[in-house]
């Protein structure tokens, strides 16, 4: 902290300066002796507010508080619910009857009366109970695979939110680094203004250009924030905890080639899902073929004979005919919907092709649009803004070049950052593809993004 920055003017008394900086002297002793304790929360609180955030750090707070996830353990609880009952046997039964208790005659009323108590039951046959399991546990498996679906997503999305957050850092960088052009150019302009070289107008157009670097720099900032606020969305935190990210926007994974990549797209969950949806589909095709079997019901019971007064042991099953002709149909639909599911696979196969042709090549374009604005153009823009001041102060060039030279150099930097964030947006659809990362980490970390669910 700075308590005595005034500086005096040429001329001023010699005694004055001495007593001046000794009381100033004595107030800075003074301040650090009483505000000591002050200061060191003021810095533990603004070490606090300049927290960086890491990709991996958000990746695991994502993974660990975004809702998306969590809905697939009530799924599971209520697939386990099902599989207790699907492996349940047939329930037994109880019944009573009563024959001949009212008539005419000599029946009367209870006269002659005979009551039947039995017990019965169901046997099932084809193993139905066990292929009702079956298909509960092949759906158990599609779940799991549709969760890694959607935790695959959740860290694809969160990553590209990561880049948006790194590239808006970026393009405020930049902002700023363009208000303090401009500002160096108003001092320019107006000295060349007051030594009556250039005309007032120039004055106000450099006036003009420096509001307008002002504006574009509160507009980036803007962004930048909601940016922030939409990655830390992602985890359920409406107010952002970092004011920075961590990562090189310009740090790109080496590039391998396509073959390679497309190889690895059958790790894909949304390939994998086909697997397990095959699985159930079998499951449910044996279930399917097991009600062609027909089911046998029996019952045993003691029926007492009122006019013997006595009683005696009953009975009897039955079954249901032509079953296997009857179920022919449900036989034909599940054996359908099975080989859909290959035909189903070809076509996602197909579309990931694309998707993932369209991710490499305009990665590679980005790369190298990104690599030539940062090795090439860039500096050279940079030599050519130096030199095009050089000739304004002398007066060779007028003040339109110097400005031209200056939003040549600022639009070369802003399309280097967006070709970059585009790279790395692209790498991370390779990524979410292959579902594994890139050969090599990008975003600037030390270690790749962990795909493994």
């Amino acid at each position: 902290m700075h308590y005595c920055t005034n500086v005096p003017a040429k001329g001023t008394n010699k005694t004055w300066l001495s007593l001046n900086w000794m009381t100033c002297f004595q107030i800075f002793t003074l301040g650090i002796w009483v505000i000591s304790p002050l200061a060191q929360s003021m810095e533990k609180q603004s070490m606090v507010k300049e927290k960086t955030l890491t990709l991996s750090s958000a990746i695991k707070r994502t993974l660990k508080d975004n809702p998306s996830l969590k809905v697939f353990k009530f799924r599971q609880g209520a697939l386990e619910g099902q599989l207790k009952s699907q492996d349940l046997r047939p329930a037994y039964e109880v019944g009573f009857e009563m024959e001949n208790f009212a008539g005419t005659g000599d029946i009367g009323v209870f006269n002659r009366t005979e009551f039947t108590l039995s017990l019965s039951s169901l046997l099932e046959m084809g193993g139905k109970r066990e292929a009702r399991v079956g298909v509960v546990k092949s759906r158990s498996s599609q779940l799991v695979a549709m969760r890694k679906i959607e935790a695959l997503n959740l860290l694809s999305e969160v990553t590209r939110r990561y880049i948006d957050v790194l590239a808006a850092q970026e393009r405020v960088s930049l902002a700023q680094e363009a208000t303090l052009l401009a500002e160096n150019t108003l001092l320019e302009v107006e000295k060349r203004s007051n030594a009556g070289v250039a005309p007032t107008a120039e004055v106000k157009r450099a006036l003009a250009a420096l509001g307008n670097s002002r504006l574009i720099a509160s507009s980036e900032q803007q962004q930048f924030d909601y940016a922030k606020v939409a990655l830390a969305m992602m985890w359920k935190d409406t107010t952002p905890s970092f004011t920075q990210v961590d990562g090189n926007l310009f740090q790109f994974s080496a590039d391998i080639e396509f073959k390679k990549l497309y190889a690895k797209v059958e790790q894909n969950p949304e390939i994998l899902i086909y697997a397990a949806e095959e699985r159930l589909r079998d499951a449910q095709l044996r279930l399917a073929r097991t009600e062609s079997s027909a089911d046998i019901k029996w019952s045993v019971g003691i029926k007492q004979i009122q006019e013997v007064n006595d009683t005696a042991l009953t009975a009897g099953f039955s079954m249901p005919l032509f079953s296997s002709k009857r179920n022919t149909g449900a036989i034909i639909s599940a054996q359908a919907k099975r080989d859909e599911v290959t035909v189903k696979r070809e076509v996602t196969m197909l579309a990931l092709h694309n998707q993932l042709y369209r991710a490499y090549s305009n990665r590679k374009q980005a790369i190298f649009t990104a690599q030539n604005l940062k090795d090439s153009i860039v500096p050279t823009l940079k030599e050519a803004l130096i030199e095009t001041k050089t000739a304004y102060q002398r007066g060779r060039y007028s003040y339109l070049d110097y400005l031209t030279a200056r939003q040549e150099l600022l639009f070369a930097r802003r399309a280097m950052i967006e070709s970059a964030a585009m790279a790395l947006r692209y790498g991370t659809e390779i990524e979410q593809l292959i579902a594994e990362p890139l050969p090599a980490s990008q975003y600037g970390l030390a270690s790749p993004v962990n795909y493994k669910f």
